[in-house]
């Protein structure tokens, strides 16, 4: 007597996913349909498994996107840090710039205060030499995260509008030129004309942020007592 077919589909204890499967496949949902789109389900389905399963490792979407973010940014190289505190928040800054240029959603996603709470020590290095520098300069604890905070808000905006200004251009939206403007009712605008575009697209974030630190220190000496 032959013996019956075995059964077909999968037996046994499901295969197990590795926090590297996970992050390489929340990446790749990230470089290709954007962090709003990175869900649990999605994920589950982009690694070919049930959510139950990957909810054994994560509990939310923002478990998913600290995981990543953790691992993003703990892998980047960390710079030789300056002496000099004003220098060192610079030499901070320009980390935390290239990064988020570099990965322009992590911008995005850590954008909500309290966010960064949810980091890896490894991760918020930046963040530390920001701090600490605005510290050894001499700023009480409350000034060294105003600092940290402007900074930051700064350097998001800088990132967000260039990256965004970026997708415009290879889209539908062309940009207007200020010379189109009445002059009559905004004669500085009109008569900045094109200029305004060209100023725009050149890179003076490292200016920038050197003149803002430097603001912003010399208001907190000005405000600590002596």
């Amino acid at each position: 007597m032959s013996r019956p077919p075995a059964p077909q589909g999968r037996t046994g204890r499901p295969p197990r996913t590795s926090r590297a499967q996970i992050l390489e496949a929340a990446r790749r949902i990230i470089d290709r349909e954007g962090w709003e789109k990175l869900t649990v389900r999605r994920l589950a389905s982009e690694l070919g498994i049930g959510p139950t399963t990957l909810y054994h490792h994560v509990r939310d979407k923002e478990d998913l996107l600290v995981l990543v973010l953790n691992d993003y940014l703990g892998r980047l190289e960390r710079p030789e840090l300056p002496s000099d505190p004003r220098e060192r928040i610079i030499a901070g800054a320009i980390a935390m710039h290239d990064a988020a240029a570099d990965w322009p959603w992590a911008a995005e996603a850590v954008t909500t205060d309290g966010f960064l709470g949810r980091l890896d020590a490894p991760a918020l290095w930046m963040v530390e030499a920001i701090v600490a520098g605005a510290a050894d300069y001499g700023c009480t604890p409350a000034q060294s995260v105003f600092v940290f905070r402007s900074i930051w808000y700064y350097t998001v905006g800088e990132v967000l509008v260039r990256t965004n200004s970026a997708r415009k251009r290879a889209g539908d939206l062309r940009p207007r030129s200020l010379s189109t403007l009445d002059a009559s009712q905004l004669p500085h605008l009109a008569a900045i004309g094109d200029l305004w575009g060209e100023v725009s697209g050149q890179d003076t974030y490292p200016l920038g942020l050197r003149a803002f630190v430097n603001g912003l220190l010399a208001q907190a000496a000005s405000a600590t007592p002596e």
